[in-house]
């Protein structure tokens, strides 16, 4: 595997010609790259110091409106700039585009270059570094679930999003025929990806026409967080070269199974795996326990970081391998924590409450959080729960169902505020205020049909 490259190693391949672009990126508040495509003469030689952005960029919704109510960043204020500070750790090729590399950049203040608080990359940092002051390395791999559609990106678009055809017409779970049709777009995608210094361990049909899975191999989390973000994003442009969507909308169709982004997670210590203890039931120590225990106890106030919109709330449907309850169980995939590779040292658990669309330093950063105060609190782990999660017997709290109900528990969450910051809190709790509001005041299509003659 292509590992990425050294500043060294970037400044030859300029130098030779190979690489002729550089793709200076942050990562947003909804998890995407943005940036600057910077000749590379000019990064290597300047600009690999730093650059400079607009602050408005994390503060802003998908659409790039710029909201009031952020602290942060106003018209009152001015929008004025961030430092884009490149991580030389984070160099590398990108295959999929010609004489391209990248990195990805650090946010900082303009005036005192400390760390915007509010940055996902930066947020995820800090939780990480309190796990390693306690002595431990979280490491983390998610799974990215997405649809790939007949039309491409602006076919679609220029047709209202409506009459949306997936690439197949049945469902694919591992399915090998159907997903042979899909190779033009699958096979470059994990060899990019893999030549771009990500170890892609596989992709999969999913329990639906047209959806995919992509699989990378566990990282520590800060890799993690990096590799998901392009891949995603790589995912994207590599279905539109194609002249085809990829879409990591969790809900797309109402009779439709939504797309997840299940989250694996473990603690190692000096080399070891310290969720494991051969000696313990299911072999899970007692750390495992107390960190499962904050994952669960905490789990709907950091619900918004794993569902940030209206749409992601519509995947929690019984019967859709979509969770609707905060309990845990061994190989269970009705439940929301799933323990995976009990009584061995790949014992980890798996977070299934996630979307597609999930921004993974928020996420992993949020549960870190949580996981420190069950351990720091050691806190009891319920029991597993076995059988149907979603029947009312099974018992658990429900994860919260709505946007709305999420805004609440997150704004009020006094275990976030002190573990993330009351500002970031703060910061974040406005966004997804910004999005119920924005959709509160538009009229929808179900609407219409209901109500225009019947009503």
């Amino acid at each position: 595997m292509s590992t990425n490259y050294s500043f060294d190693m970037l400044k030859s391949a300029v130098s030779d010609g190979t690489i002729d672009t550089v793709l200076a990126c942050i990562v947003d508040m909804q998890g995407r790259l943005l940036g600057k495509r910077f000749h590379a003469v000019n990064f290597v030689e300047i600009s690999f110091e730093e650059t400079h952005c607009c602050n408005y960029l994390l503060a802003t919704d998908l659409e790039m409106e710029t909201p009031d109510g952020f602290a942060s960043t106003s018209w009152k204020s001015g929008y004025g700039d961030y430092v884009m500070k490149p991580d030389l750790t984070t160099i590398r090729p990108v295959p999929w585009l010609e004489g391209t590399a990248m990195v990805l950049c650090d946010v900082l203040d303009h005036h005192h270059h400390e760390p915007v608080p509010h940055s996902p990359r930066n947020i995820l940092k800090r939780q990480i570094q309190k796990m390693n002051d306690l002595g431990y390395i979280p490491m983390m791999a998610t799974e990215l679930e997405f649809f790939l559609f007949e039309n491409s990106f602006d076919e679609i678009r220029k047709n209202g999003f409506r009459d949306l055809t997936p690439i197949s017409g049945y469902n694919e779970d591992y399915h090998i025929l159907q997903t042979s049709k899909e190779e033009f777009i699958m096979r470059p995608l994990r060899n990019h990806l893999y030549a771009a210094g990500i170890p892609v361990e596989n992709t999969k049909g999913e329990a639906e026409a047209g959806q995919e899975e992509l699989n990378i191999r566990y990282a520590e989390a800060l890799d993690c967080a990096d590799h998901h973000t392009i891949a995603k994003h790589a995912t994207k442009e590599i279905a539109w070269a194609k002249g085809h969507a990829a879409s990591f909308l969790p809900k797309w169709h109402k009779d439709k199974v939504g797309s997840s982004s299940h989250v694996h997670q473990s603690l190692w210590k000096e080399g070891q795996p310290a969720f494991f203890d051969a000696a313990a039931t299911n072999g899970k120590s007692a750390l495992m326990d107390h960190y499962m225990a904050g994952l669960i106890k905490y789990a709907a106030e950091y619900t918004y970081f794993l569902a940030p919109y209206i749409n992601s709330y519509k995947r929690f449907m019984k019967g859709t391998f979509a969770p609707t309850k905060t309990v845990w169980s061994v190989d269970n995939r009705t439940a929301g924590f799933r323990l995976c590779g009990a009584d061995t040292k790949g014992i980890r658990i798996e977070c299934r409450i996630g979307g597609s669309d999930i921004n993974p330093y928020l996420a992993q950063a949020a549960m870190l959080a949580a996981g420190m105060k069950g351990i720091a609190d050691a806190l009891e782990l319920p029991p597993a729960t076995t059988g149907d999660v979603y029947q009312d017997t099974a018992g658990g709290r429900h994860i919260p169902a709505t946007l709305r109900e999420a805004t609440e528990t997150l704004r009020n969450s006094a275990m976030l505020k002190e573990a993330l910051g009351e500002d970031v809190v703060t910061h974040y709790t406005r966004a997804a205020e910004w999005e119920q509001e924005e959709f509160d005041r538009v009229v929808t299509d179900w609407e219409i049909a209901r109500g225009f003659e019947r009503a």
